[in-house]
């Protein structure tokens, strides 16, 4: 029996029911981790850590130490072969929990309005706290988007993706803190990137498949010059170049 992790849910006031729910587990497998039956994913292991307030080694020190990472490979909390594949819940505690800053730097980003309810209130919020947002998206018009639409050939296009998004953003109104800009740069088609603070989900783009078919990559900055930092200052240097987009953020 796991006796660290049930005296940390006393601890922490909490019932395993409790925990399960605030983890987005079902509350069977949160009696499997009781048990001993079962250990969670690395993802799961650092919520449930910082949920109880205490270290994950502390709850599963064997589990830890055979995952132990030391090199730059470190940064990598999660990997996943398709993008839909990541829980929606790990993109719903990034977004509750960043404070300073939420790039999301995705060609259409479009996903985020169907997957997350109210999360145009939510970011203004975020913006009226003092977080900096800032949505880098694909330009509708250019002949980049067109070329890519015919490659995808599906009914709701890039270009209709994009606007969309650009659909929510303005009807947000005049909100400081928020800002939007269009990138030309195949860079940016090819790739994208979310940041909410020191962490960051990453997606290649495979083929002519559309972005939940590719890869995502979940990292978190622990260090100076690591996987963090290279995809931060390419969002950086793309964010730079691109062209802002009226009637977005402070209604400029």
């Amino acid at each position: 029996m796991n006796t660290a992790l049930r005296e940390a849910i006393a601890d922490a006031g909490m019932t395993p029911l409790a925990l399960a729910r605030k983890v987005g587990v079902d509350g069977k497998t949160v009696e499997r981790w009781l048990s001993g039956e079962r250990a969670p994913h690395a993802n799961t292991r650092m919520k449930v850590a910082e949920v109880l307030r205490v270290s994950a080694d502390s709850l599963w020190p064997q589990a830890v130490r055979s995952t132990l990472k030391l090199g730059a490979d470190r940064e990598i909390i999660s990997t996943y072969p398709f993008r839909n594949l990541c829980p929606t819940s790990v993109w719903a505690d990034l977004l509750d929990s960043a404070r300073k800053r939420i790039v999301m730097a995705g060609y259409t980003s479009y996903f985020l309005w169907q997957d997350h309810p109210r999360i145009a209130e939510r970011l203004k919020a975020k913006a009226a706290a003092g977080c900096e947002i800032r949505f880098l998206l694909g330009d509708p018009d250019s002949e980049m988007t067109r070329q890519r639409e015919e490659l995808e050939g599906v009914p709701l296009t890039v270009s209709t993706r994009i606007r969309i998004t650009l659909d929510q953003l303005q009807k947000m109104g005049p909100t400081p803190g928020v800002e939007a800009r269009f990138s030309d740069s195949p860079a940016h088609l090819s790739q994208s990137v979310f940041i909410f603070d020191d962490h960051l989900l990453y997606t290649p783009h495979i083929g002519d498949g559309l972005g939940h078919e590719s890869p995502l990559f979940h990292l978190r900055r622990l260090e100076e010059d690591g996987l963090y930092d290279r995809f931060s200052t390419h969002v950086g240097v793309l964010w730079g170049r691109g062209r802002e987009v009226s009637l977005v953020g402070g209604g400029s």
